[in-house]
């Protein structure tokens, strides 16, 4: 068997890239092709693989963000798209690259964190992680008095989406994400192309799905001031809204209704610097790599 090549951050050498994609479509169904061609991948995601040949084999990626937390920003580095060709799994390449990347970037961040299914929840604590619960926030709404609203689409507004998001507000202090607007993009091209709105009395842009039970989720707010979350409530939402459930920390506390969050994935932290978490919290789902 042919020896494996290290290789990293080869976003602009187009047969590696290719290859990446290719894997990331056979490993988890994503599709990374379009947010390349949009040119919404940049500096700030940085794939760390193994190739065998020309073919990417294995893979760690890192996005360099910030995150709020308390009102404070702080140095981040999400670790994502961790995945093996099947051929080639149990050789440890996971592992290798992990550790890769923690001397590559020891110093330089005040959390590592990542998002990863429950199959695997012996391994990350092996490189210093340890698991945090999420909170999700809910609360009653109805509304009589919906605001103007204007759908925005991925094949006409993307550039407006991604300029307004340049100069964002985080959507929380308690816990927020800043200098993610690419990641921001991916949600819009692959997970939400239907589901983007500009309310234009609250000038932001709202991510939202309404369920046939009358269940407004919020999956994410883009504001370039303070926002009213009462006003763009009043804008979504209909006489017939039961709940509302936030896909993200909610600072407005009044009204609303926290329990554990309870999803497919577990987020894992890695600090330094004797940096704490909130002890509660929802990490907004359109900055999670």
């Amino acid at each position: 068997m042919a020896e494996l090549t290290f290789i990293k951050d080869y976003r602009n050498q187009s047969e590696m890239r290719e290859s990446f994609i290719q894997l990331a479509q056979q490993v988890f169904g994503i599709d990374f092709t379009s947010w390349h061609e949009h040119g919404y991948w940049t500096e700030k995601y940085i794939p760390y693989s193994y190739s065998d040949g020309e073919k990417i084999i294995a893979n760690v990626s890192v996005n360099l963000i910030n995150l709020v937390v308390r009102g404070k920003t702080k140095r981040a580095i999400q670790i994502g798209t961790v995945m093996t060709h099947p051929e080639y799994r149990g050789r440890g390449l996971s592992r290798k690259l992990m550790e890769i990347v923690l001397k590559d970037f020891e110093g330089a961040y005040d959390i590592m964190y990542l998002f990863a299914n429950r199959t695997v929840l012996d391994f990350y604590p092996k490189f210093g992680f340890h698991v945090v619960e999420e909170t999700q926030y809910t609360t009653k709404y109805a509304s009589s008095k919906p605001g103007r609203t204007r759908k925005l689409s991925p094949e006409d507004d993307l550039s407006f989406i991604y300029e307004f998001a340049k100069n964002r507000v985080p959507v929380s202090m308690t816990l927020g994400t800043v200098n993610t607007e690419e990641l921001l993009m991916f949600y819009c091209l692959a997970a939400f192309p239907d589901d983007i709105y500009y309310l234009e009395d609250e000038e932001a842009i709202v991510i939202y799905q309404t369920t046939p039970e009358n269940e407004v989720h919020i999956f994410e707010i883009v504001s370039q001031k303070k926002m009213d979350l009462h006003r763009i409530l009043d804008a979504i939402c209909t006489k017939q809204t039961r709940d509302v459930i936030f896909h993200f920390t909610v600072d407005q506390q009044e009204g609303m209704e926290k329990q554990k969050f309870h999803g497919s994935e577990v987020m894992f932290v890695r600090m330094e610097n004797e940096m704490e978490l909130p002890t509660e919290f929802k990490h907004p789902i359109t900055s999670q790599a």
